[in-house]
């Protein structure tokens, strides 16, 4: 399903003065509204510094759903896209889940409408409905599994063995990577992200060529081309782990730039080069950068803050049906001894 892409926000330029002056205010409200503020990993450095300076935490989505059940506050406030807050609502029903910008949505969630799919898995009925985290909550609420990224191998391996047939959205490119490496039979739903479709085969090639030490750090959201030429192949988490760990000096990583300030924190001495979104076939709408998540920022922050606006509402009812798949994925972890912790320093 074509998706309609929004222009990058432009926010101001802000002097050193001003950040501070926002910051201030924005700690001061959290403290006021017993607040937690938690943020992706592909929203702002400023988003991400003043979270972790807050007592909040910079995760996936899922880690920042779970981290918000383990604190006392009575408000979330979630820096991301809105899937995320619908996660962590659905996860922590009793707080308050608050919203830079409610139009903060994400590619992948909106091709996938939850009509169609559900048209879809009907059509189907002989299969088990996994899918990716980065979906609504009513599609949720028609799955039987979700999963993140981290998690996807694993419980596609254990549906694989027991004979089922999968069910697989929205992700066409994620779906593939775990079918390729699980060998279940999976029916994949056609959605794409549009930061990790505008990678180019031809156009990494001539990035590596330049830098021939470089490992390739690839998403598995990325088309198969890209993936080809990784070096490693994984979530948010196993990339940044990637870069602290591997021996390597320069990192050419093909995923949404955010993550590099993560990257850069923990491996200062490394050097992180942007996969290329250029070349045959690129239009570059995204440019290596979600631009709902752009829609993050200290301003918008201070303004939902402020006037309490942006809040997240899930009725009782699909709360309740989206809960069980997304349960049934955290079980599944805490059998497997599989620790979902997609914070950077996990």
């Amino acid at each position: 399903m074509p998706v309609e892409v929004p222009e990058h926000p432009h926010w101001p330029q802000l002097s050193n003065f001003e950040k501070q002056q926002l910051t201030t205010r924005i700690k001061k409200l959290l403290i006021e509204q017993d607040a937690t503020l938690v943020a992706h990993y592909y929203t702002s450095p400023d988003l991400q510094i003043l979270a972790e300076e807050t007592g909040g935490c910079v995760a996936d989505s899922l880690e920042m759903a779970r981290f918000g059940s383990k604190v006392q506050s009575k408000t979330l406030v979630v820096c991301g896209v809105r899937f995320m807050g619908e996660t962590a609502k659905i996860i922590n029903p009793e707080k308050r889940v608050l919203m830079p910008d409610l139009e903060a949505t994400c590619s992948l969630d909106l091709g996938c409408e939850a009509e169609a799919f559900s048209q879809f898995c009907n059509n189907h009925p002989d299969r088990t409905v996994v899918v990716y985290a980065n979906t609504s909550a009513e599609v949720k609420a028609r799955a039987d599994w979700v999963v993140t990224s981290g998690i996807a191998l694993p419980i596609v391996k254990y549906l694989a063995k027991q004979g089922k047939k999968i069910l697989w959205a929205p992700d066409k490119h994620l779906g593939r990577y775990v079918q390729q490496n699980t060998g279940a039979d999976i029916l994949l739903w056609d959605g794409s992200c549009v930061v990790h479709e505008e990678f180019k085969s031809a156009a990494l090639e001539r990035v590596r060529h330049i830098h021939p030490d470089a490992a390739v750090l690839v998403h598995p959201e990325s088309p198969q081309d890209i993936i080809d030429q990784a070096d490693v192949v994984g979530s948010t988490t196993s990339l940044i782990k990637a870069v602290s760990n591997m021996d390597n000096v320069e990192f050419i990583v093909a995923t949404d730039r955010g993550i590099f300030h993560k990257m850069q924190e923990q491996a200062p001495n490394k050097l992180l080069i942007e996969c290329p979104t250029a070349g045959d076939g690129a239009s570059c709408q995204s440019c290596a950068h979600c631009p709902w998540m752009g829609m993050n920022s200290l301003q918008t922050l201070a303004e939902a803050l402020e006037s309490g606006s942006n809040t997240i509402e899930i009725s009782a009812e699909l709360r309740e049906q989206a809960l069980r798949p997304v349960q049934r994925m955290l079980n599944f972890a805490e059998q497997q001894g599989i620790h979902i912790k997609n914070r950077g320093n996990a």
